[in-house]
């Protein structure tokens, strides 16, 4: 049977009512989850795991893969608006996002956000359709060393990142690749920089981190303004609180960038959406025409790295239903969910129960189209939160960032470090340093440190074997560059500067 019989055999699983309700559900619980920051999927689906036990297994992974790629859609609503990262995949859309939302396009912003998820997450279905196999099998020749070069290439962004001083750049990243060694030795079992307190041998909480130097040293930089009740520009009228046909134009390209880089960064077990956003943030504004707009506001910087965390949900799935390797958290326990309702997840699940993987591939394509009616027309609903005046909206930012870190952990330690970071955020803005580089070094730092020790393990100790192999010589190759773009740069224009006075 071909892939059209094998959809249309999906469809008639995944349009029965009980299958449409549950996938609504799924999603709109999704999106619920995914503002609020630090519940997170893989927790949600661990919650509710037990309670699909007596339900039909095709009904519930549809419902809870609408969680997995509904909380994808929900991560970017608080990023714009609040400069909230309600997922950590969501970090890249505060840069642009908030800064449009200041700027009065909140609803524009909000708007990309939601036609990025739907375009790059059909795209995902697709690839998850059309080449899940073979790709699988390409993800396999990923081994320690080819995981190393991939870490450096996503830490070369900070290129794209750095702003005025790359020195700061540099400096705010191995700030960031420090905070990320903070906890126990996973090889060794020994604490690193714990300065003897328990609850750092776990390492510093990526949630908190990311909430307290983004909102709330946004909100300690906006104290200082006498002027605070304007610090948003409001737009006037429902035609100005959606993305204008100039803003689809621009976008067109960080459509296809978001949605390739993240189905081919989320087919790799352990890379993770928030890799493939920083990626592909990184690509867009390197081939922008207007670089200088990214950080300030740039359009295409909300709808490269949406697109990318949502073409993601689809790539993870490819490597759990082909190979029944599971990517990250929320993928093992659906992995977990599976083996407890009978399957055996790997190269023969397509073949032995084609209701299971096309029913789910259809029940995907309903959840985008549910997602974008849903979260659309919502759109200038979210943005007149902004109207808030400034002595309700901060304290709100404030009261929901407790929340969501005190969630995830149930521990007030993270909300003192969500404290401690908010001022090192607010710190780095008054000396004008990138956060997002700091983010970037604490995110590929863990899995920088894990793949390079792998591979010395594996090469006993030779570091050749980071750039003799193929996959990894050239990933390291592309990385150098970008490192070497600002020099480049600066040297063509010291060049010009040159004719230009001799002329």
């Amino acid at each position: 049977m071909d892939a059209l019989g094998n959809l249309l055999l999906g469809f008639a699983v995944a349009l029965t009512p009980v299958n449409l309700f549950w996938c609504l559900i799924g999603v709109v619980l999704g999106t619920v989850v995914g503002v609020l920051p630090g519940l997170g999927p893989a927790a949600t689906i661990a919650m509710l795991l037990p309670l699909t036990l007596k339900m039909d297994p095709a009904t519930a992974i549809i419902a809870l893969a609408g969680i997995f790629y509904g909380a994808r859609y929900g991560g970017s609503t608080t990023s714009i608006l609040l400069n909230i990262p309600g997922e950590s995949s969501s970090v890249v859309t505060c840069l642009d996002g908030y800064q449009l939302a200041r700027q009065g396009r909140a609803g524009a912003a909000l708007g990309i956000s939601a036609i990025a998820s739907f375009i790059a997450g059909t795209v995902g279905v697709l690839g998850l359709m059309l080449i899940a196999p073979p790709l699988a099998r390409f993800a396999l020749r990923f081994a320690p060393p080819e995981y190393f070069a991939l870490m450096v290439l996503g830490l070369a962004m900070v290129v794209f990142l750095a702003g005025d001083s790359m020195v700061k750049a540099l400096l705010a990243m191995l700030v960031g690749l420090w905070l990320a060694t903070i906890g126990t030795d996973l090889f060794t079992a020994e604490s690193r920089f714990t300065f003897g307190q328990v609850k750092l041998l776990g390492g510093v909480d990526f949630i908190a981190a990311t909430v307290g130097i983004f909102a709330i040293g946004e909100v300690l930089v906006n104290l200082e303004s006498r002027g605070g009740a304007e610090i948003f520009k409001l737009a006037k009228g429902l035609r100005n609180l959606l993305p204008t046909l100039q803003d689809l134009k621009d976008c067109r390209f960080a459509f296809v960038n978001g949605s390739v880089i993240g189905f081919l960064i989320g087919a790799l077990p352990g890379a993770g959406a928030t890799v493939a956003s920083f990626l592909s943030y990184g690509i867009e504004k390197a081939f922008s025409r207007h670089p200088e707009r990214f950080g300030a506001g740039a359009i295409e910087g909300v709808a490269a790295p949406e697109g990318a965390n949502n073409a993601d949900a689809g790539g993870a799935l490819v490597p759990l239903l082909t190979l029944g390797i599971p990517g990250g958290n929320t993928t093992a326990i659906l992995l977990g969910g599976l083996i407890l309702w009978g399957y055996k997840p790997g190269p023969l699940l397509i073949q032995e129960h084609p209701q299971l993987f096309w029913g789910l591939v259809a029940s995907m394509y309903i959840g985008n189209v549910l997602l974008l009616v849903l979260n659309l027309p919502l759109v200038p609903l979210f943005a007149q939160i902004l109207r808030l005046p400034y002595y309700v909206l901060y304290p709100l930012i404030i009261g929901i960032s407790i929340v969501g870190v005190y969630s995830v952990n149930a521990s007030l330690f993270d909300v003192w470090m969500m404290g401690l970071f908010g001022l090192l955020g607010y710190l780095m803005r008054k000396a004008h340093f990138p956060t997002a580089a700091l983010i970037l070094g604490m995110v590929l730092g863990d899995g920088l440190e894990r793949a390079l020790r792998q591979s010395l393990m594996m090469s006993q100790g030779d570091i050749t074997i980071l750039a003799t192999r193929p996959i990894s010589g050239v990933l390291l190759l592309i990385a150098i560059a970008i490192l070497c773009l600002p020099t480049i740069r600066k040297v063509r224009s010291w060049r010009v500067e040159t004719i230009e006075r001799e002329g």
